[in-house]
């Protein structure tokens, strides 16, 4: 029968691990910004600034500094599609090994580039994980290669456990809690077994996507428990079955598990780059935004917290999805579908009404319509809120005004799609000319667009959406009888914000302009 290995057993392997001949320790620094906000103190462990950018490498040096010169000589394998790839890669290169390293052949070509360039030998294959371990697997026993686990080592835990060791070392003061990210459970096993030696009263919290709970839910049914699917938008804590080890360990040793969502994750990236400027990856976010809920479920106050950022391997082109539900994850922004008659000056009347809503006023962040029925016009608008829960009775306020409102704050269809499809072509835009504006963002710029409108003019399409810049770039489609051109110049003259005329443009009349319509 195996035997298992104690906390004393993990303490020793943590404090005699090998990790320093290619990992740094990493920085413990204050999250100032985050502190004041949340009135505790939130220290961030830099787990994203090491080589590799994660702290992965930790645990892949120390289990090949156990291996034998022979195996060492023959090489050794993993499967993984991200940081522990590179992890290996990079420990191997140090020490002079082969590293064969198997990844889907849908893993994003910046990675595969990244191992190739740490001396890794790429072999690509199958469409997921699961099916790049088989053959793995498979090539390890073909050529004798020594497996390289993501999590589940003895040997990988304690390397990883390190970062604990370092965290201990570092902050000498009252320590309340440690908020690890939970994937395979290789990260937290090390951390607990080395924090529940040596200062047993720290909490240790784990954390997982709530789409991705595999050790929160084992744990629960204490037993492992595989998931059927899970999300990817924290690619680096996917995993659908936690090691054996790490479930043993996690069960016995972890206080809490928390689950957080995506709009969560995209706020505290948010957060974590307000503080340090530096932007990292969903899953070294987590930990960011478990503190975050933590605090609100607890009304804590004068705590001490440790959150471990353990990478930054961030795809450039997630950047905009990120940015976009950060607002809505810190609730910042709310999101409405709101019904205004259409009538000449209702428009405007709205307008107002959002200039003088409870709480002071608030900036548009966004606003999509499109004129599609003669009696009412469904706008889209999303506002920037003072704080948490205010969405629902900013809806109920426009409702008292005569302005039916739905709350799309918490709507996944509205938030990923609807937000960007907002229009299409209409039969009652009739002589509509479309125009892209740049408008300063300041306050009272959409109403001196308004007010210097002639009243026979009809706003028939609006599409704006706040980039964080000084200034904006807007969309509008405005109905003007041709026998009003001179006038509609004179308005755009006086006017003064910079404009281009799109109601010639192909890609108007494909999608948006009515049927029929003139081109101009």
């Amino acid at each position: 029968m195996k035997k298992h290995l104690q906390p004393e057993d993990y303490l020793k392997k943590i404090l005699t691990a090998r990790v320093y001949d290619v990992a740094v320790e990493s920085a413990l620094e204050p999250a100032r910004n985050l502190s004041r906000r949340l009135h505790n103190k939130v220290l961030l462990k830099r787990e994203d600034q090491q080589p590799v950018f994660s702290f992965k490498l930790r645990g892949a040096y120390n289990k090949m500094a156990h291996l034998t010169p022979e195996q060492l000589q023959r090489g050794v394998i993993c499967a993984s599609a991200g940081n522990h790839a590179q992890g290996v890669a990079l420990a191997a290169h140090k020490m002079g090994a082969r590293a064969v390293i198997v990844m889907p052949i849908t893993t994003p070509q910046v990675k595969v580039e990244a191992v190739k360039a740490l001396g890794g030998e790429v072999v690509l294959h199958g469409d997921s994980y699961s099916d790049a371990a088989e053959h793995a697997n498979a090539l390890c026993e073909r050529d004798q290669l020594t497996f390289v686990h993501p999590f589940d080592d003895p040997d990988v835990i304690a390397g990883q456990g390190t970062i604990a060791m370092e965290i201990l070392r570092q902050h000498q003061g009252p320590l309340d809690a440690v908020f690890v990210a939970i994937g395979g459970g290789g990260l937290i096993s090390g951390v607990a077994s080395y924090i529940k030696s040596v200062r047993p009263e720290v909490k240790v919290i784990g954390v997982q996507m709530s789409d991705s709970d595999a050790m929160a839910r084992s744990v629960a049914a204490r037993k492992r428990v595989t998931l059927g699917d899970v999300g990817l938008f924290s690619d680096g804590t996917a995993v659908k079955l936690v090691g054996e080890e790490t479930f043993r360990i996690a069960s016995q040793l972890v206080d809490e598990f928390m689950l957080v969502d995506t709009d969560a994750v995209c706020a505290a990236i948010k957060d974590v780059f307000v503080d340090t400027r530096s932007i990292v990856e969903p899953a070294g976010a987590l930990a960011v935004a478990a503190i975050k809920q933590y605090v609100a479920e607890h009304r804590t106050r004068g705590e001490t917290y440790a959150a471990i950022l353990c990478g930054a391997n961030m795809n450039f082109d997630r950047l905009r999805f990120v940015a976009e539900r950060a607002e809505v994850g810190e609730e910042r922004e709310a999101l409405f579908a709101v019904t205004i008659p259409e009538e000449r000056g209702s428009f405007r009347r709205f307008c107002e009404l959002i200039g003088t809503l409870p709480g002071g006023p608030r900036n548009v962040t966004e606003f999509n319509y499109r004129i599609s029925d003669a009696q009412q016009a469904h706008v889209f608008v999303g506002l920037t809120t003072h704080g948490k829960g205010e969405s629902a009775r900013i809806a109920a306020n426009f409702t008292r005004h005569g302005f039916e409102a739905l709350d799309l704050t918490h709507d996944e269809l509205a938030k990923e799609h609807i937000r960007h499809m907002v229009g299409g072509p209409s039969p009652l835009a009739g002589d509509e000319r479309l125009l892209r504006f740049i408008f300063p963002e300041r306050p009272g710029a959409l109403m001196k667009f308004l007010s210097n409108m002639r009243p026979n003019w009809n706003i028939s399409l609006f599409h704006y959406r706040n980039q964080g810049a000084d200034y904006g770039r807007i969309l509008v489609g405005l109905q003007v009888p041709k026998s009003e051109d001179k006038a509609f110049q004179a308005f755009l003259d006086a006017l003064g914000y910079p404009c281009v005329e799109e109601t010639g443009n192909p890609v108007y009349r494909l999608f948006l302009r009515a049927p029929g319509a003139s081109a101009g």
